[in-house]
């Protein structure tokens, strides 16, 4: 009989061992659900509701205004509200790195509104054509080369362009030559 009792004791202790080892079942799985579940939401709102509107302050681009902007050039038509285009040809500076033994060409459209766009293009021509050769002779054969360098070059000449007309009058600009030799 002492026997049958000690044989007893072992196995109810293996059975609360095998309780206790077991996951809880859902409330095991309840932080991968969460994670899978709450992650793309979270991302999704960090862009659209943080990065995205710190990125187009930066570039000077307000959502609400970029809306009523395009109602209003609808409005004011002819009366210097509507896009207008300059070309600026032929800009050609040294590759940097080069010796002078390399150069770039480049032709950009640049597209931009407000009163008197294209005439502050042209009172400014000169000092906005400096600008864009002393910016484009600073890069490298190995910076012209990348990937995204000619977003990068196109970003940097709007910036100097709009600083030097005062305002952010430039909405685009097309690099519509872009050759190295």
């Amino acid at each position: 009989m002492a026997d049958n009792h000690a044989e007893a004791a072992p196995s109810a202790d293996n059975g609360a061992a095998n309780s206790a080892a077991k996951p809880a079942g859902f409330k095991a799985w309840l932080p991968l659900i969460l994670t899978v579940v709450l992650m793309p939401a979270l991302a999704y709102g960090m862009t659209m509701y943080v990065l995205l509107p710190k990125l187009q302050k930066g570039m000077g681009i307000t959502a609400p205004a970029a809306a009523t902007g395009g109602e209003e050039h609808g409005k004011k038509g002819a009366s210097g509200g509507a896009h207008e285009t300059v070309l600026m040809n032929k800009l050609l500076v040294n590759v940097a790195g080069t010796m002078g033994a390399r150069y770039l060409l480049v032709s950009v459209s640049v597209v931009g509104t407000g009163a008197g766009f294209k005439e502050k293009m042209e009172a400014r021509d000169a000092q906005l054509r400096d600008m864009a050769c002393g910016a484009l002779a600073t890069k490298t054969l190995t910076d012209l080369e990348k990937p995204g360098a000619r977003n990068l070059i196109r970003s940097e000449l709007i910036s100097g362009f709009n600083n030097i007309l005062g305002e952010s009058m430039i909405q685009e600009m097309y690099l519509t030559e872009f050759a190295i030799q």
